[in-house]
């Protein structure tokens, strides 16, 4: 695997397990021997919160950076996890929406931000907010690939086509190399029919992105991030700590298949 991989992690839909996955992928890649940093960029600061930090005193983020206030090194913060820094998110990040617009060149802050960064890690992981604004233009246009995650019920799956949509647009006018990196299925019940039919229809169309792995609904994935913690410290054994383990290691083996 190449340094400097850039993954959004998007999903305009809200509620389909965008954070969870960006705070437990990212402390599994860190686990498995991955420098890993994980870009908070919702204005809802939860990957922040998630991961110990108290999101109201958060004097340095990601919005100071993207405004041209502070260089993106100044802003990387090291998390209790060994191999895991933290780009923060502050609830200021709302108003760049509008701060962004005048500004030359404005769906490439974040790609320019990161620059001279993003090398320092394997993997960037960056957790977008549930819409498919400037904000999530800009990872977009940062990323080398896209992570969906989807919930595994009916309405998830409306959504999709609008997200597909955006990243055929992202990628005919300002990021080529955008592809969809996989598809991660969330919220499995394996109580319902229902579930198990969201993840046939959503193979059935996109056998090669989806991943094998398949994150459960569980409680314990629920509790974790209102302890500061990712669920591999919070629980271990838990059926939430190990796909996360496993999604990882998949990961880690499709984009090292790619790079080869």
């Amino acid at each position: 695997m190449t340094s400097g991989i850039v993954l959004a992690i998007a999903n305009q839909k809200g509620g389909v397990g965008k954070t969870t996955t960006a705070i437990n992928l990212g402390a599994a890649l860190a686990a498995a021997g991955k420098r890993t940093l994980l870009v908070d960029l919702d204005p809802q600061a939860n990957a922040t919160s998630g991961l110990g930090f108290d999101k109201g005193r958060v004097e340095r983020s990601v919005y100071e950076a993207l405004i041209g206030q502070r260089s993106l090194g100044d802003v990387v913060i090291p998390t209790e996890w060994t191999g895991l820094d933290l780009i923060p998110s502050a609830i200021r990040l709302a108003g760049a929406e509008i701060e962004l617009v005048g500004l030359i060149a404005r769906e490439q802050r974040l790609r320019r931000t990161l620059d001279g960064v993003v090398d320092r890690y394997d993997i960037t992981l960056i957790d977008c907010s549930p819409s498919l604004g400037l904000l999530t233009v800009n990872a977009l246009t940062a990323a080398t690939g896209i992570l969906i995650p989807i919930q595994c019920e009916y309405l998830a799956l409306e959504a999709l086509g609008q997200l597909l949509n955006t990243i055929s647009l992202v990628r005919d006018n300002l990021n080529q190399r955008l592809d969809i990196t996989g598809i991660v299925m969330t919220m499995f019940d394996a109580r319902t029919n229902l579930s198990q039919q969201v993840v046939d229809e959503v193979r059935k169309h996109f056998p090669r992105q989806i991943f094998e792995t398949i994150i459960p609904r569980s409680v314990r994935l629920s509790e974790a991030p209102s302890y500061g913690k990712p669920i591999l410290a919070y629980d271990p054994a838990s059926r939430g700590a190990i796909a996360y383990r496993r999604l990882a290691d998949e990961l880690i083996e499709r984009l090292d298949s790619g790079s080869s």
